[in-house]
């Protein structure tokens, strides 16, 4: 049975119990359900521990799919992690909130930068403290003080971000969903997540994201680089001296 995945339906669930389904050849564990978001669409996967029957805290380092059809969630533990639980344990499983919190913020303030920029996205990552996506843009001329602002005006709306499910059939039918040109959103499995900030975008995305877009914060572009002829890199960064409401 797969990984009952609990972040896609609340990222703000901080903490779960599990129980150990299998440990891989590489000393890793899959749980029957976790909170620990799983590498994937530039956004890194969650840190923090598992508790064991014993009381000892086993650190885990990151938390990686098994495979494309993302059925399963790896947890790999820290170097030096104490002990590895055994097939059937019961597990107490917590995250690294203010990192994952974070990247929640970064991972929205994301979405509204596509939306800004409407253009093909050719690559992304999301970071702590400073992310960047890659736009297909034929011209330069781009102003990052003219996208700082429009971000901001963006974010001081508020508006409410709200996830829901497609069939693949309906992705396929509407292509212009998917703002992507490297990463497609992962179909065969039946059903496709939307992320929508209402009123402002709306994109297959199985990242983990605020509710509402205030909880950003300000953020700012930091920088704009040319990487070939027609791809344009946007850092932005959360402001660190405005918190979110």
């Amino acid at each position: 049975m797969a990984t009952e995945c609990l972040f896609r339906d609340d990222a703000y669930l901080r903490a779960c119990s599990a129980t150990v389904s299998s440990v891989t050849d590489e000393g890793r564990l899959i749980l029957d359900r976790t909170v620990f978001y799983a590498t994937s669409g530039g956004q890194p996967g969650d840190r923090g521990v598992l508790v064991g029957t014993s009381g000892v805290h086993i650190p885990i380092a990151g938390a990686l799919y098994t495979d494309a059809a993302k059925a399963d969630v790896v947890h790999v533990l820290a170097e030096g992690a104490p002990v590895r639980p055994a097939v059937g344990e019961a597990i107490a499983v917590s995250i690294d909130w203010p990192l994952r919190y974070a990247r929640m913020r970064m991972h929205t303030a994301l979405h509204l930068l596509s939306a800004v920029l409407p253009y093909k996205v050719t690559g992304g990552a999301v970071g702590e403290t400073e992310s960047r996506l890659d736009f297909d843009i034929p011209e330069a001329g781009l102003d990052k003080d003219e996208i700082t602002a429009k971000l901001n005006e963006m974010i001081a709306t508020d508006a409410e971000v709200r996830t829901s499910w497609i069939r693949d059939e309906e992705l396929a039918a509407n292509p212009g969903l998917v703002k992507t040109m490297s990463v497609q959103p992962p179909s065969g499995t039946g059903r496709v997540r939307l992320v929508e900030i209402v009123g402002l975008d709306i994109q297959p995305c199985g990242g983990t994201h605020v509710r509402r877009i205030s909880e950003i914060g300000a953020v700012r572009v930091t920088q704009i680089e040319k990487k070939g002829k027609l791809n344009r890199r946007v850092r932005l960064a959360l402001v660190p001296d405005a918190p979110p409401s």
